[in-house]
Parts: structure tokens; sequence; C-alpha cells
């Protein structure tokens, strides 16, 4: 069931769960994530990088579609940090129904320009349009980026920057960063800023770089307004792990149908695990409620 991000985290941010974004870097991921999300009733995102997309290439997006058309269970095919408008296009144009502009390194009024364009861009389509505020840090092994100094989000202009860009979901920046952090730093969530930018904002708000952080931080992030969780590293590192340990034992062996496997399940127990904890199992019926519920507004 393929719908749009508004759709998705409406339901999410109502019920007080969040739904997890999984970057799809290959077919093997698109899988784990598509199998962990129908054996457990679950919504789901399929987030795509640029750098992923470029890839993949398009026609990917064209395999995503197909498959989210045939499951049950509500899925996005988001963009993951478009860049520039051309990236927000071309995205729209491969049937995406969502898109993320990131413009958080730009001035407060230069992001505010650039996010507005891009949704009257996505809006007059249908697609709906993520955008972020601060800046999210840099850790090991991501390819999304990030900042060596986390700049956080401010509430007050958080408030006004969703006014006036008329965006469905803001990214926050309350400590995270992309990527797995070093032995030596421990995360921590600035909740009490989250809490703040929730009482003034209202859109859902999406947690980057939610690989590696404290499962009680998350948990009670998501009861103060986040809707949306983005993993990345720590879904690919428990494949790819798993994937080396079978070739260190199957020295010989070059048969993706063998080597495989096991990798796949790696990434799915994963999955499972972070869905558990943003507690986005079981919530299929929910949005088939709600397109109920639309259906007896519309014949009353």
């Amino acid at each position: 069931m393929l719908i749009t991000m508004k759709e998705l985290l409406t339901v999410a941010y109502k019920n007080k769960f969040a739904v997890g974004a999984f970057n799809v870097g290959n077919g093997e991921f698109l899988r784990a994530i598509m199998e962990t999300a129908e054996e457990n009733d679950s919504p789901v995102i399929l987030a795509i990088h640029p750098s992923e997309l470029e890839f993949l290439t398009d026609s990917f997006v064209a395999y995503c579609r197909d498959i989210a058309n045939q499951v049950k269970v509500p899925v996005v095919i988001h963009l993951d940090h478009g860049g520039n408008t051309a990236q927000i296009v071309r995205a729209i144009r491969c049937g995406f129904t969502s898109v993320m502009i990131d413009a958080s390194t730009q001035t407060f009024d230069e992001n505010i320009r650039i996010t507005k364009e891009a949704v009257a861009i996505a809006h007059s389509v249908g697609v709906s349009v993520e955008a972020e505020l601060g800046t999210v840090g840099q850790a090991e092994g991501s390819m999304e980026g990030g900042h060596d100094e986390i700049l956080y989000t401010d509430p007050l202009e958080a408030k006004e920057f969703v006014e006036r860009t008329g965006i469905d979901s803001l990214a926050v920046a309350i400590g995270t960063a992309h990527g797995m952090y070093p032995k030596d730093r421990v995360p921590k969530l600035q909740l009490d800023r989250l809490k703040e930018i929730a009482s003034l904002v209202s859109v859902p708000l999406v947690l980057h770089g939610g690989s590696d952080n404290s499962s009680d931080e998350v948990a009670a992030s998501i009861q103060l307004g986040i809707s949306k969780v983005n993993i990345s590293t720590e879904m690919k590192k428990a494949f790819f792990g798993q994937l080396r340990a079978k070739c260190e034992e199957m020295p010989k062996q070059v048969e993706p149908t063998v080597l495989f496997p096991s990798a796949i399940e790696a990434a799915k127990a994963l999955i499972l695990k972070k869905m558990q904890l943003f507690g986005s199992v079981g919530k299929r019926n929910l949005y088939i409620n709600e397109v109920q519920d639309d259906y007896a507004r519309i014949g009353q």
C-alpha cells in the first residue's frame, strides 16, 4: 500500500509511535525491509539518498513501487537529504511519494526560501515534503554527511520555519549524528529541547542519525513528538558483518543465493528490533481504520 509521508506520519503522530526510515542501498536491503514490515504488520519508509539513487538508477524506484503496491502494509518511498530542486524533481518523476529538501547548512532565511520552492513543486503533485532545521552531526560509517559541530534546533525558529514553509514534517537537531559513534563518545539527546519544539510545532518531527542511540532516549523522544526515525548505518553494519563472516567461512563460494540469505536475516533482526522500539509493529490496522473513517466522513 503505497502512500505519502503526510498520510503515514499523521497516524503515527496521533497514536504516539514512530515509523522507521531504512535506507535502501540494494535489492537485498529492500527485501529485508519489506519482509520484516509484512511479517510484523508494520508501516515502513523506504529511504533512498541521492547518492544511492545514482548507484541504483531510476528504474530501481519502479521496482520499489511495484513491491509497495503489492504489500498490505503502508509504504512510503522517500528521498533522503535531497540537496537541491533538481534532485527533488528527479525523485518526483521517478515516483517517490515523499522528498526531503535539506538546506540546513544555509542561513535561516535561505533555508526557508529553498524549502518553500521545494514545497511548491512537490505539493503541486501531491508529494510530501520534509525539511531540516539545525544540523545533525557526523559519526563513523555514514555516506549521508553531517557536521563536526551540531547546531541545535531553536524552538522559536522551528515554529516560524514550519509556518512560513508549509512543510509536512521537520527534522530536528537535538544531539544525534549520522553513522555509528566512536566507543569514547556517548550520544545524549536534548529531550527538553525536543519537548519545547513539539509544544510549538504542529507537524510530526523527525530524528535523523537514529543508529546507535540509547533505546530509552529514542523511546522517550517518540512520546515527545518524534514520528519518524532514520536508520541506515546500523542496519548496513548488521548485514555486512554477517556477509563478511559468511565469506570467511566459505572463501571459495561465489553464489549470491548461498552468501546473502544469512546477511539478509541479520538485517531483518536489526530492523525488527527497531520497529519494536519505535512501536510500529502491528500498526497496519490503524491505517485501514483511518481510510474507513475518511470514507465515512465523505459519505456524511
